[in-house]
């Protein structure tokens, strides 16, 4: 071989830029979906992604989908938390991941941002809203508290389905006017603090 010649890099996985695992948000109206079961394992697997992405942030299960047999509009929503003076790296972590911006419903200002996503797991394509919450935020307690509260009460946990319920059959659709009606019920369990 002519050592003169240019040689071609191998073409490796380090040379491709890598897709993003985190798939393209729809933004669809508010719908009422039954509990799935596989939404533990997503919001697993999605805590793990960003925790590699951001070691420093830790990750939790919240919404209607970490508390068992709870219906809801489907969405996957976890909290990443994040240590003082992170917001900027952790936001970063999160964004290069592939989550993206808001574009419709309740938008949060970037100092406390939320991102949208979507992922695919067994067969089916499941939407994702990042949090990203300061640690040391009043409302990281706010949030476990309630999800707590509905996993330790059935009772609870029902009469926040059939409100959730109530405000779809009443032909609410819009996400924003959805979240706006169902924060009636959380501001009346736990105060403002909670109505997110």
């Amino acid at each position: 071989m002519d050592a003169r010649r240019e040689r071609t890099p191998p073409t490796t996985s380090a040379h491709m830029k890598a897709k993003p695992p985190i798939l393209p948000y729809s933004n669809s109206g508010a719908a009422y979906v039954e509990y799935d079961h596989a939404a533990i394992d997503v919001a697993g697997a999605i805590g793990t992604l960003i925790e590699s992405a951001a070691p420093w942030a830790k990750v939790e299960h919240i919404g209607s989908t970490a508390i068992p047999g709870c219906a809801g509009k489907g969405i996957v929503d976890v909290m990443v938390m994040y240590p003082a003076h992170q917001l900027e790296a952790t936001r970063a972590a999160v964004d290069g991941l592939g989550f993206q911006r808001q574009k419709t419903g309740h938008i949060f200002p970037d100092e406390r941002p939320m991102r949208v996503g979507a992922i695919d797991h067994g067969g089916r394509r499941y939407r994702l809203h990042a949090h990203v919450i300061a640690m040391s935020s009043p409302e990281v307690q706010s949030l476990r508290r309630f999800r707590d509260m509905l996993r330790a009460d059935p009772a609870l946990r029902d009469a926040y389905q059939e409100k959730k319920r109530a405000i779809l059959e009443s032909g609410v659709r819009e996400p924003s006017a959805y979240t706006q009606a169902k924060g009636e019920f959380i501001t009346a369990l736990m105060g403002d603090s909670a109505r997110r």
